[in-house]
């Protein structure tokens, strides 16, 4: 009996591991997509604002989700909007990306307060979780390095200086965000060899 159940642990010790690696592959391929099609993931992006603000107007209407909870949700979206306007160049620090933050988290407690005090069947608490609370800030957070491989054409924070001036004065900058943590991973698992000449 014991064989058996340290078999067990060992066997689900690889199921986790195989679907971490299998997620974080997932997650490098989605960041080279997001990178190369910058303008195709713009218009996608626009389109999952849409969809979601349209579904926040069918949860109101139709099945009388709480006032405040949609509001706050079609808040975020509005931000999001505001994301868009420099896409792919997001500004961790901007005034915008910190409220959006605070507004996933705001959409998580409501969500979680909702949900908590009414019963729902799972598979609908997930289907809001997924289509109404992380996709769209998912989406936004894989796509944080696309713009580290963007030529300098424009500066759309403003200032006296043009973008190509400050990209050349500032040097070769780091990746950024989700590809570049792994990147980091795939290297530390599997190290690249070095040439030999």
């Amino acid at each position: 009996m014991i064989f058996l159940y340290l078999i067990t642990w060992i066997s689900f010790i690889l199921q986790c591991s195989l679907a971490i690696l299998s997620l974080a592959a997932g997650l490098y391929y989605i960041a080279e997509i997001i990178e190369e099609y910058t303008q195709a993931t713009e218009r996608l992006l626009r389109y999952m604002i849409f969809i979601s603000t349209g579904i926040y107007a069918g949860l109101l209407l139709i099945e009388g989700f709480p006032f405040l909870m949609i509001l706050v949700g079609l808040f975020s979206n509005l931000v999001y909007f505001g994301l868009l306007r420099t896409f792919p160049l997001i500004e961790l620090s901007s005034p915008n990306f910190i409220l959006s933050l605070i507004l996933v988290a705001a959409n998580h407690y409501f969500a979680f307060s909702y949900f908590g005090d009414t019963y729902h069947p799972f598979n609908e608490v997930l289907a809001y979780f997924t289509l109404q609370v992380w996709f769209v800030p998912f989406t936004f957070f894989v796509s944080l390095s696309a713009g580290d491989n963007v030529l300098p054409s424009y500066s759309p924070y403003g200032g006296q200086e043009d973008a190509m001036s400050h990209y050349i004065a500032k040097g070769k900058k780091q990746r950024s965000g989700v590809l570049s943590i792994l990147e980091f991973a795939r290297e530390a698992v599997l190290p690249s060899r070095a040439k030999r000449f």
